[in-house]
């Protein structure tokens, strides 16, 4: 059923008990929806039975029946049946409006869904079915235009041929009710239908949505369904993480196929692996972004050989096992040094690819692995770059400065004082008082001086 809006005929009711109409949403073999709304403004989906069929008795029993059982349906993946009138001259029910388009129409304007994508709708609608099938109720028509994509997930409507679970799919003899290329094959016998039922259907509706064709191709009514009864199903084009489940929802025989909860749980898995296997393919981040995070342990990222030689130097230790060496560097065996002293300097130094144990080196602790011992027995962190590429300032060289300069202060401010320690006394003994008293004994004539008599 096409529901796009549209304006309303001529002959187009505008009230409907007490739902005022506003477009028509589209029509089917059952009748004509219409959008409507009740005095409080809530907007509903509106459906009134053909003239022909409301002249059906069978039918009025039927569809009265299936009303009774869809106010039993609980659950958030239907269309919520909100009012109906089976004794007017022609029945009519409403049900609460989703907004969103068909998966038919989505799929005919978009192209197919991927495999994650459709997984998720599918765990939805199966979800949704059980819900359903509790009620004692199946669908019977289930196919992409009676599935609605809301913004609150997908959303099944139109149950108005949905009988109770174990009722006849003919409304006459010789004539079956639904759409070609989704009926079940028992319901093109005359079979009773069950769950199963909505389980093959279900099964179509995955088949065309992830290939954008009926899994029984195209042609007449009466050809689609002798392929549906005699016919294996194309499925030619369904990801190949659904194309098992969907084959078994596709089986003739209605107990060969899975239940509504086990396809729900196993729809959930596949769609959580497919959504996880986007993540994965996803490109990495930059490198220097990932340089730029402390990690609290040696590094593991190559470096360009100019910056292993600015970083290298006395007692730095070598990269953690299995650090990739720096290029233009030759990596020793065994764990020895590189010629030239290489690893002593800096430069990586590998493991033994024989499996051979390798020798330990000074910097090595015994026990330890190739790992370096560090001051108090903690690892110390690997040099790394910044995001511009400059080397960061060492920590190590940094405290040495700071110790230099507060040494160098204190030993200027213990000279100052030192020597205005030494100045201080000097002017406390009196000052130059004491130097005229020395300089008056010097001039004094001392006993025996010729001019002190």
């Amino acid at each position: 059923m096409n529901m796009a809006m549209m304006r309303l005929r001529r002959e187009d009711p505008r009230v409907v008990g007490s739902f005022r109409l506003h477009r028509r949403l589209g029509a089917g073999g059952m009748g004509v929806v219409y959008l409507g709304s009740d005095k409080k403004g809530q907007r509903v989906a509106l459906k009134v039975i053909r003239p022909d069929l409301a002249e059906d008795q069978e039918f009025r029993s039927r569809f009265a029946r299936e009303v009774s059982a869809a106010r039993r349906i609980r659950g958030g993946c239907t269309a919520r049946l909100v009012a109906a009138d089976l004794d007017a001259e022609r029945p009519w029910f409403a049900t609460q409006y989703v907004p969103g388009p068909s998966l038919h129409d989505k799929v005919n304007d978009e192209g197919p869904l991927g495999a994650a994508e459709l997984a998720s709708i599918g765990a939805a609608l199966s979800e949704g079915l059980v819900a359903v099938h509790e009620a004692g109720v199946v669908h019977r028509d289930l196919k992409p235009s009676n599935i609605l994509l809301s913004p609150k997930g997908p959303r099944i409507i139109d149950f108005g041929i949905a009988w109770a679970t174990g009722a006849s799919t003919l409304t006459h003899v010789g004539t079956a009710v639904g759409s070609p290329g989704f009926l079940a094959p028992e319901q093109v016998r005359g079979a009773l239908v069950t769950p199963a039922t909505d389980v093959f259907s279900l099964g179509a509706t995955l088949a065309y949505a992830s290939t954008a064709d009926s899994p029984f191709g195209h042609g007449s009514s009466e050809v689609m369904l002798y392929r549906v009864v005699h016919e294996e199903p194309l499925l030619h084009g369904v990801p190949d993480a659904l194309a098992p489940l969907v084959r078994a929802c596709l089986a003739k025989d209605p107990e060969e196929r899975p239940s509504t909860l086990d396809l729900s749980l196993r729809l959930k898995e596949i769609a959580t692996r497919e959504a996880q296997g986007l993540a994965d393919a996803r490109p990495p981040a930059p490198r220097a972004a990932e340089a730029d995070r402390p990690t609290g342990r040696l590094s593991e990222t190559g470096y360009p050989e100019r910056t292993l030689r600015q970083q290298a130097g006395p007692g730095t230790p070598p990269p953690r096992n299995g650090a990739p060496p720096a290029r233009g560097s030759v990596p020793s065996r065994g764990g020895a040094p590189a010629r030239g002293g290489n690893a002593a300097r800096g430069g990586s130094a590998s493991s033994s690819r024989s499996g051979a144990r390798p020798a330990p080196s000074r910097n090595t602790r015994p026990g330890s692995g190739n790992r370096p011992a560090s001051r108090g027995g903690a690892r110390r962190p690997g040099t790394r770059t910044t995001g511009t590429g400059r080397r960061p300032a060492n920590p190590r060289l940094l405290r040495q400065r700071l110790f230099v300069f507060v040494v160098v202060t204190l030993l200027v401010a213990l000279g100052i004082a030192v020597v205005q320690g030494c100045q201080g006394p000097a002017r406390g003994l009196g000052g130059d008082d004491g130097v005229v008293r020395q300089e008056q004994q010097h001039l004094r004539p001392q006993p025996g001086d010729p001019l002190g008599d």
